[in-house]
């Protein structure tokens, strides 16, 4: 199932499919109806904080994707979650609108990424961080 990402400002398309902004906040200077939406999934945008603290360090994409990913564990996210997959399984095409200049980074990316390897976000429990947790961290002593 292809999953396209587009600008919400963009004119949408019969091409699009199921359209589904991922912002939380509603992008500026466009109507419910311009906007074509079959669902609005708020819930998975990343928080205020991580957003505002992303947009003055650009150059943290990797730090803002681990910290999104770990905010999508979040309880408050897990029924969005659940809704985008059983949408992406359901239709046939899949576009995720985030209004965003940026369009290599941002959390629509992240979220293309999870949905096109089908699975939920890494939660730092599995047996990967259990080994970790289990390896006593030795300090260097210096002489």
């Amino acid at each position: 199932m292809p999953i396209a990402l587009k600008r919400v400002y963009e004119k949408p398309t019969r091409a699009d499919g199921t359209r589904v902004l991922v912002d939380r906040l509603w992008p500026r200077g466009i109507s419910k109806s311009e906007a074509a939406l079959h669902a609005w999934l708020r819930e998975l945008a990343p928080s205020d904080e991580l957003r505002q603290w992303f947009h003055k360090r650009p150059e943290g994409w990797p730090a803002f994707r681990k910290r999104y990913l770990k905010e999508l564990n979040n309880t408050d996210s897990a029924d969005a979650l659940d809704e985008l997959y059983r949408l992406a399984k359901k239709r046939k095409k899949l576009t995720l609108l985030f209004a965003a200049k940026d369009e290599q980074h941002n959390n629509a990316v992240v979220l293309k990424d999870l949905l096109e390897g089908m699975r939920k976000p890494p939660t730092g429990t599995g047996p990967g961080a259990a080994g970790k947790a289990r390896q006593p961290k030795v300090m260097k002593m210096r002489r």
